[in-house]
């Protein structure tokens, strides 16, 4: 909703930028989301290896 307001003001101030924005934003999200897939990727493998650290500790805990 804030970003919905935000981009009103931006479009009342002006509105070439705002069109442009509109535009631009669905380019931008494309681009973008090859790294958003790395990063879920390579936090999912350090919480592996974490897991895998931290497993010898649970063991011993469970005991």
């Amino acid at each position: 909703m804030v970003r919905f307001l935000l981009w009103c003001i931006l479009f009342l101030m002006c509105w070439p930028l705002a069109l442009l924005a509109l535009v631009l934003y669905p380019l931008v999200w494309l681009v973008l989301l090859p790294f958003r897939i790395v990063g879920i990727a390579v936090g999912g493998a350090l919480e592996l290896v974490a897991a895998l650290i931290f497993l010898p500790a649970r063991l011993l805990r469970a005991i």
